[in-house]
């Protein structure tokens, strides 16, 4: 990345941005495509992601509601870290949003 890209006020303003469908019951809001990519994730209560193994260290700092994996559940203010080669599966039984990024691509492992 050559150029500096801010988002003013986005840890309190994500609902005013655009979001599209990224897989059932999980919107994404794009901040930077190419690796590292980074982006919001917006879950609907009770939404799941799959199992899947990361290619490269994964962070997520969630911003509303609460994001649960295999080790526990993390509410607002919390910071995640999964290195790469960890695997897991993610849901949210309230809701949450999410600004995420990843180092590379995750490789899902089942549905």
């Amino acid at each position: 990345m050559t150029e500096k890209t801010a988002f003013p006020g986005l840890a309190t303003g994500y609902a005013a941005q655009e979001f599209e469908f990224f897989r059932e019951g999980v919107e994404i809001c794009h901040l930077r495509r190419e690796d590292p990519a980074v982006a919001l994730l917006r879950y609907a209560p009770g939404a799941r992601v799959p199992r899947h193994r990361h290619a490269g260290l994964e962070t997520i700092l969630v911003l509303e509601g609460t994001q649960s994996d295999e080790r526990g559940s993390y509410g607002t203010g919390s910071l995640i870290l999964n290195p790469e080669g960890t695997e897991h599966s993610v849901w949210s039984e309230p809701g949450c949003v999410v600004l995420i990024q990843w180092e590379r691509p995750v490789e899902i492992l089942g549905d």
